[in-house]
């Protein structure tokens, strides 16, 4: 699997070009920034009981966007040295992560309690409690994503 990855025409063209290289992981960080810039306020906004309702839909949509982006492009770069990142550390702490904070928003995003408050409601504290737990998933993997670079 790790061959088939490397061997991938999008690996060879990062592996190959420095400003291919330097744009995906520039699209990266954007996805990043789109998914933190809008989940955070959200998340804080929920778990204090405000209402949300004027402006959970275009947050919610500018961080599945920011998301998308970031799973796309670091799969990507995944793809340059799968092998590397496999043997770090940070990178095996921070694939856990990605995956309990999608799994959260997954959650929040079934349930009663989000459609009530994005259509007017105050957050229950259920909800409010999901929204702590997204905040310190995604900037753990903030965190853990930064980490990488220094194992």
């Amino acid at each position: 699997m790790i061959e088939i990855l490397q061997g991938w025409p999008g690996a060879q063209l990062l592996r190959g070009s420095g400003t291919a290289y330097l744009l995906v992981n520039a699209a990266h960080i954007l996805g990043i920034g789109l998914l933190l810039g809008a989940i955070l306020p959200l998340d804080l906004m929920l778990a204090s009981g405000a209402r949300v309702a004027a402006v959970a839909p275009v947050l919610a949509r500018s961080a599945a966007a920011g998301l998308g982006l970031a799973l796309a492009t670091g799969l990507w770069l995944f793809s340059v040295d799968p092998a590397e990142y496999l043997a770090n550390r940070a990178f095996l702490v921070k694939l856990p992560l990605v995956a309990a904070a999608v799994l959260n928003l997954a959650l929040v995003h079934r349930s009663r309690a989000w459609a009530e408050a994005r259509s007017g409601g105050v957050a229950q504290p259920p909800l409010r409690m999901a929204a702590l737990l997204s905040a310190a998933l995604w900037l753990s993997v903030l965190v853990a994503g930064r980490w990488i670079g220094f194992l």
